[in-house]
């Protein structure tokens, strides 16, 4: 049975022009034990000023009332945030236009005639008005924790990419630089020397440094790829050719235009969705061919990643430590986009990313005139 706290008093409007009615209702509450102040108006405007100025925990409304209804009432209380569970009490309303009312979102209505469960009828609206109130505020919280959630990814994603340029930076400016020069004094001890076991450790040598160069300047291409400068299309063509070169899978570029109007940010996420995407390849897909699509219409930037390989098991895209896609996802939020990963056991994968591009200002394609 639904009760009201014993030590709770309620504050009740009561929109009712017959002051006899008013009275049996309060009787009726007075003898259940309720705790309450119970307030009478029956005009609109008055009802207006008190639901403006005071707060009510709860609002019994005769339907029918001199020029005008209790939906005229409620179309005033319902514009209010908090606004309290709005009660038909009448004598003169069907069912039909009852259901109606409740569809509008009035919590409840009872016949003057059945006054007896008027204390029963108030408890229940109060506690499924309290369980809204809760739920409203649980929605409320999670959407701030996601709001902030997101904040913290964008400024994490932010970060990494700067550290990650800074780095690319120090490797070019500072170890490529020291690594080159000591090739070349290398190279220049091997042809100045006479002793062949010198000229042999001295090519060894060098040979080694250009192997140390050629990876930093990968290392660097990871960080920060400066293919991007020349558009995302010949930075997605030349992730797919390294991906071809090392792995022997073919993988084929195919772009709505030959450059893609994009901001840097996007152009970042698309392309770190493309690398991960032809990673994941590489690591477990196995498949006989890769297709990367591109495409601007409709101002929606679309990559897809699609594979003939082995599948993902939809329980490994639920697992908590599958970060790679779940990072994925986060990077499309940040500019306002989104990730769908479709995938069947033996029958490949696709990983397609879309993000609107009309919010966003971009600039000009490489190659336009500035």
């Amino acid at each position: 049975m639904v009760t009201i706290a014993s030590d709770q008093t309620l504050n009740i409007l009561h929109l009712e022009d017959s002051l006899a009615d008013h009275e049996l209702t309060a009787l009726t509450l007075r003898r259940s034990g309720l705790h309450c102040h119970l307030h009478r108006v029956d005009s609109l405007s008055e009802f207006q000023r008190l639901t403006d100025i005071q707060p009510f925990d709860i609002i019994l409304a005769d339907y029918r009332l001199p020029g005008f209804t209790a939906l005229d009432a409620w179309a005033h209380v319902v514009q209010k945030p908090q606004h309290p569970p709005f009660i038909l009490l009448s004598g003169a309303i069907g069912e039909a236009a009852a259901v109606d009312a409740i569809r509008l979102g009035i919590a409840d209505y009872l016949l003057k005639d059945d006054l007896q469960r008027l204390p029963h009828v108030i408890a229940r609206a109060l506690e499924v008005h309290e369980a809204r109130q809760a739920r409203e505020l649980a929605v409320s919280q999670l959407e701030a924790s996601e709001r902030r959630l997101a904040d913290l990814t964008e400024h994490l994603q932010t970060s990494i990419e700067q550290e990650r340029a800074s780095i690319a930076r120090e490797i070019h400016d500072d170890i490529g630089g020291a690594l080159t020069a000591v090739r070349f004094d290398v190279a220049w001890i091997g042809r100045h020397s006479t002793n062949t076991e010198m000229q042999e450790h001295a090519a060894s040598a060098a040979e080694m440094l250009q192997h140390a160069i050629g990876a930093s300047q990968r290392i660097m291409m990871n960080l920060r790829p400066p293919i991007l400068e020349q558009g995302l299309v010949a930075a997605v063509q030349w992730l797919a050719a390294g991906f071809e070169r090392r792995s022997g899978i073919p993988a084929r570029v195919i772009s709505s235009s030959e450059s893609i109007r994009a901001t840097a940010d996007i152009q970042l996420v698309a392309y770190r969705t493309a690398q991960e995407a032809l990673t994941n390849i590489s690591k477990h897909a196995h498949p006989r061919t890769v297709h990367i699509d591109l495409s601007d219409k409709e101002d929606v930037l679309t990559l897809e990643v699609t594979d003939d390989g082995q599948g993902i098991d939809p329980c490994m895209l639920e697992k908590p430590k599958a970060f790679g896609l779940k990072g994925l996802h986060e990077r499309a939020r940040t500019v306002g986009g989104w990730l769908d990963i479709s995938s069947r056991p033996g029958q490949g994968t696709s990983v397609i990313l879309s993000i609107p591009l009309t919010s966003h200002t971009t600039p000009p394609a490489p190659g336009d005139a500035q």
